[in-house]
């Protein structure tokens, strides 16, 4: 595999890098089954979800959620989990509806849900539609009944492909998510996998590696030596197969793990990306708040049933409220924005951190091809850096 070609100049990427934006984040905690890769705050329960209790309780931390942040105008909404799909639409379109009740909701902003193709409905869907959703983003994981096998995936392909048929034909926007570096996955296997997601995708992809996360199943499996997945090298070829095809095909990476075609962005990720301020509403969600001439993360109870409980007694699940030093949000900044094809603003880097970069450090990254200069305003990775990018950060950020 020959090595990547630098990022072409393009077009800023859904709306103005400069302004950041204001998400709402609703996590919704439930599964039908626990994923062996999972370490997502995700709960499996054996007896119906009192739904309408949840949903008073969502509701509420939003008030106390509104009285931090005060008025401000939501720019886009992510219904996360879990498995969202598994709520009602009508518990949706209640939480919709406490959030315009909170903050400023204008009409046609990017509202999306996450959907697993197993509990996907067209009745549902509609039903999510009609509630306000807009976006769909469905966790496919594989185009190959096999390998969803293999990552405990309730759905086959067939199931997968309905569902995006249906997300195509319901919802204006639709994404969907695979995992690859898989064990024993060849290039060849990815790279006819990957067109054949391109020619079904509408207009974006999440594409992950597998990683090996403690305390999920697969890591005991790989520690024992029982589950192999590609080395660096093999996953460095992968990677770049990845980016060379959806490039290819004009579905190119915004972010290190996200492709789209230009101006179909997920807007409510951006937000994190572009370091700006967001709420975090439910069990195990967390948050982005500037308020008070502060900037605050925000972190909830993980426990869904324990959460609930401490938000009817307090009227939010907040069990951390951290003041960020001015250092600490450059460091954010950093780590985020780096893993945008855009890059970072040096000037707002500049004005949380109080200096320049290193210029020893941004020297030695860019003569080894990890790094660029766009002008005088912005600073990025090269794709040999997105390969590193944890180091890069790193380096750059002492």
């Amino acid at each position: 595999m020959t090595a990547v070609t630098p990022f072409a100049p393009r077009q800023p990427i859904a709306d103005d890098p400069l302004d950041p934006g204001f998400g709402v984040y609703v996590h919704w905690p439930f599964c039908a089954a626990k994923c062996p890769y999972c370490d997502f705050n995700s709960h499996v329960r054996h007896q119906p979800v009192d739904q309408d209790r949840f949903v008073a309780a969502f509701l509420k931390e939003m008030e106390t959620m509104r009285r931090l942040t005060g008025p401000r105008t939501v720019t886009s909404v992510f219904m996360g989990g879990g498995t969202p799909s598994l709520m009602r639409p009508s518990t949706v379109s209640a939480i919709l509806s406490g959030i315009a009740g909170q903050w400023h909701m204008p009409d046609g902003i990017e509202i999306t849900m996450e959907a697993n193709p197993s509990s996907v409905e067209a009745e549902r869907f509609r039903g999510y539609r009609a509630a306000g959703v807009n976006r769909v983003s469905l966790g496919v994981q594989a185009l190959n009944d096999r390998d969803l096998k293999f990552l405990g995936r309730l759905h086959d392909v067939e199931d997968a492909l309905k569902a995006i048929r249906l997300a195509r034909e319901i919802f204006p926007r639709m994404s969907f998510d695979l995992i690859y570096a898989r064990p024993n996955q060849t290039v060849a296997e990815w790279d006819a996998e990957l067109k054949q997601a391109v020619s079904y995708a509408v207009d974006h992809l999440s594409l992950y590696q597998l990683t090996i996360e403690e305390g999920t199943p697969f890591y005991g499996l790989h520690k024992a030596g029982k589950l192999i997945v590609p080395d660096g090298e093999q996953s460095a070829v992968l990677y770049e197969a990845t980016q060379e095809i959806t490039a290819r095909e004009g579905m190119p990476a915004y972010e290190v793990s996200n492709h789209a075609r230009p101006g179909a962005e997920s807007r409510h990720n951006l937000t994190y990306w572009r370091y700006g301020d967001y709420v975090g509403i439910g069990p195990g969600a967390h948050g982005r708040l500037s308020t008070g001439g502060a900037k605050i993360a925000t972190a909830t109870e993980r426990h869904p049933e324990t959460w609930l409980s401490r938000v009817e007694e307090n009227g939010h699940g907040m069990v951390d409220q951290e003041v960020l030093e001015l250092s600490e949000q450059a460091d954010e900044l950093l780590l985020m924005g780096l893993r945008l094809t855009e890059g970072v603003d040096l000037a707002r880097w500049q004005a949380l951190s109080g200096h320049d970069p290193d210029p020893a450090r941004e020297q030695f990254l860019i003569d080894h091809g990890f790094l660029e200069r766009l002008g005088n305003s912005r600073l990025r990775c090269t794709p040999a850096g997105m390969l590193i990018l944890d180091a890069v950060v790193a380096d750059l950020a002492c």
